[in-house]
């Protein structure tokens, strides 16, 4: 592949095995509490506070799972600062070696409708980015678990990208912006479907970037994107063989200009789609 820095080819700083154990053991419960906490009320009565827009909702769950997570990582991990969807930054998140970032509810507004596509994200993040991930989707009863240089698995079973991968007959996932429709969707839409690929719009960015390490989807593009949603699902895209670029071609982790997430043999394609139709040059 030409035009692009593949993440992999930089290196990212070590991590002291003990941490990464733990932090994997710690993130792993959490997610199975979510888990149940998700399944036993989803659709049933949720109370949601509009925010910004109709479909930008926060509701009793969110609150309850994400003071959850905190209390247990502030006893667990007394001195690394949690980052939060409803709750906002610890003090020194900005500086810290390491922090955590949480998103209870990924997809709350299907989560409120009782369509079965949300999940609950939460990851530990330091300069190089996502040093451990756990993503739990629960109405497929999936755990799915990354950490730095130890692959990815889905309820304990290892993933990784395998075989030649190409656009005709693929899905490609995104998401919509807050505010609806991304500049240049409509045409992206279209630049996928004359290669003969279909887009998929689902409602949940940390589950989209997972179909894509778990083979389902050969891509996932972001316009728009906060860390909380995403990195757990990129922790095991990483670890699954999956190329990691911002919307210039560049290779980072969490990049601060839009995400692309895809199988190494058509990064370069869906990239070249999403340059075409978002201006960039």
């Amino acid at each position: 592949m030409t035009g692009v820095t593949l993440l992999s080819s930089r290196p990212s700083q070590p991590v002291e095995p003990g941490l990464l154990s733990r932090a994997l053991d710690v993130a792993g419960r959490l997610a199975n509490d979510a888990t149940d906490v998700i399944t036993a009320t989803a659709g049933r009565g949720a109370r949601p506070d509009v925010r910004d827009s109709p479909f930008d909702w926060v509701t009793d769950t969110d609150r309850i799972l994400e003071r959850h997570t905190r209390r247990v990582l502030t006893a667990e991990f007394p001195g690394i600062p949690v980052v939060g969807e409803e709750f906002g930054a610890d003090l020194g998140a900005d500086v810290a070696e390491y922090r955590w970032v949480v998103d209870p509810v990924d997809g709350t507004a299907n989560y409120v409708a009782g369509v079965p596509w949300c999940a609950y994200s939460l990851a530990l993040i330091d300069a190089s980015g996502p040093v451990v991930g756990v993503v739990a989707d629960p109405y497929r009863a999936q755990i799915y678990a990354a950490a730095r240089g130890r692959g990815a698995r889905a309820n304990g079973t290892p993933v990784r990208l395998s075989g030649e991968a190409t656009t005709a007959g693929a899905i490609v996932c995104t998401e919509l912006t807050r505010s609806g429709p991304w500049p240049g969707m409509g045409e992206f839409i279209q630049r996928a479907a004359a290669a003969h690929a279909g887009v998929r719009v689902l409602g949940s960015a940390a589950l989209s970037i997972a179909q894509v390490a778990l083979g389902h989807a050969i891509a996932a593009v972001l316009h728009s994107y906060h860390e909380w949603d995403v990195a757990g699902s990129v922790a095991m895209a990483i670890e699954a063989g999956a190329v990691v670029l911002d919307r210039r071609g560049e290779g980072t982790a969490l990049p601060a200009d839009g995400l692309l997430v895809a199988a190494p043999d058509v990064a370069e394609e869906v990239l070249s789609w999403w340059q075409e139709t978002a201006g960039v040059r």
